[in-house]
C-alpha cells in the first residue's frame, strides 16, 4: 500500500468512520497523540475532538506523497455539541481547513503526525472573542 493510500485510509477509517481497529493497523507504537503515543493516543485525540463535535468530518482536498511521507490538505465541518476546551457547547456549525504531514516507519505505519489548522477561524465561528493582553 502506498503512503498516499495509507493516508487516505487513515482519514476515512480513523478520523471519519471511527473504526478503531484500523488505527492499530495504520499507526505505529511510537506515533505521538493525546497524552502518550501509539494508536491509543491517536484515538484518544480523535475521541476528545468528537466529544466537542460529534458529527466532525474531514474531506481530503489534496494528498501528496513522497518516498518518506505524505502531506494532506483537508477541510473539516461539524457542529459544536459539546465543550471545546473552555468554550461550552454552542450548537454552532463550523468549517475550517488544515494540513497534516505524516511520516512513516519501515513497516509503512504512521510514525509521526504534524498538523496545522485554522483554529482561530474555528473559534471565531463559535463566537469566541480574543482580547490581546494590555501593554505593560
Amino acid at each position: 500500500m502506498s503512503y498516499a493510500d495509507t493516508a487516505r485510509r487513515l482519514v476515512a477509517q480513523v478520523w471519519n468512520a471511527e473504526h478503531e481497529a484500523a488505527a492499530y493497523e495504520l499507526v505505529a507504537v511510537g506515533c505521538p497523540g493525546l497524552d502518550g503515543s501509539g494508536p491509543d493516543a491517536v484515538l484518544a485525540w480523535h475521541r476528545d475532538r468528537r466529544t466537542s463535535f460529534s458529527d466532525l468530518r474531514y474531506q481530503l482536498v489534496e494528498v501528496v506523497a513522497s518516498e518518506t511521507g505524505a502531506a494532506l490538505r483537508w477541510r473539516a465541518t461539524g457542529t459544536q455539541d459539546g465543550p471545546f476546551g473552555p468554550v461550552p457547547a454552542t450548537g454552532r456549525p463550523v468549517a475550517y481547513a488544515g494540513a497534516t504531514f505524516l511520516s512513516f516507519d519501515a513497516d509503512g505505519r504512521v510514525a509521526d503526525v504534524w498538523s496545522v489548522n485554522e483554529l482561530f477561524q474555528l473559534l471565531q465561528q463559535l463566537g469566541v472573542t480574543v482580547t490581546p493582553p494590555e501593554q505593560g
